[in-house]
C-alpha cells in the first residue's frame, strides 16, 4: 500500500534530533576548550615590570602630546589594574594568591608608573606629582624599615 504520511516523518525527525544532539555536543566541546586555555596565573614581577613600562611610556608620550597629564595619568593606572585583573585575576605572585580589586590595583599602579616615568622622562612630570612621589617612597621606605 505504500508509506503513510506517518512513516515520512519519522526520518526528518531522527535527522533533525541527530543534528542538534552534534551541534550541542561540539559546543559543549569548545567551551570546554575555551575554559582550559584561560587558567589565570599571577602576574610575576616580569609581568608587572613590563605593564609599569608600558604606563610609564604611554604616560610620557601623552605629556608629549599635552594630553592634561592627570588624565593621561588615569588612563595609564586604569590600563595596568585592567590587564592584572584580566589576565590575571588581580592577583600577585609577590602577594600570595590575594585577590587584589580594581581600586587597590589602579593606586599601586599610579605609583609605579609615575616612578617609572620619572627615570624616562623626568622633565615631563609636574613639580607636584614628582614631590608627592617622593613623600610617598620616603613614608614606603621609612615603613619597611621598621
Amino acid at each position: 500500500m505504500g508509506l503513510n504520511f506517518y512513516s515520512k516523518r519519522i526520518p526528518k525527525w531522527v535527522g533533525i534530533s541527530l543534528t542538534l544532539l552534534v551541534q550541542i555536543i561540539g559546543i559543549n566541546t569548545i567551551n570546554r576548550q575555551i575554559k582550559a586555555e584561560t587558567k589565570l596565573t599571577a602576574a610575576s614581577e616580569k609581568d608587572l615590570f613590563l605593564y609599569r613600562q608600558m604606563g610609564a611610556s604611554y604616560l610620557c608620550i601623552a605629556s608629549r602630546a599635552e594630553v592634561d597629564f592627570n588624565k593621561g595619568l588615569g588612563v595609564a593606572s586604569a590600563t595596568f589594574a585592567n590587564v592584572i585583573i584580566g589576565k590575571h585575576g588581580g592577583v600577585i605572585k609577590e602577594l600570595g594568591n590575594e585577590k587584589l580589586g580594581e581600586k587597590r590595583l589602579y593606586n599601586a599602579g599610579t605609583f609605579q608608573i609615575v616612578g617609572s616615568a620619572l627615570n624616562i622622562c623626568p622633565e615631563n612630570i609636574p613639580n607636584k606629582i614628582k614631590k608627592d612621589y617622593e613623600k610617598k617612597l620616603k613614608q614606603l621606605v621609612k615603613g619597611n624599615k621598621k
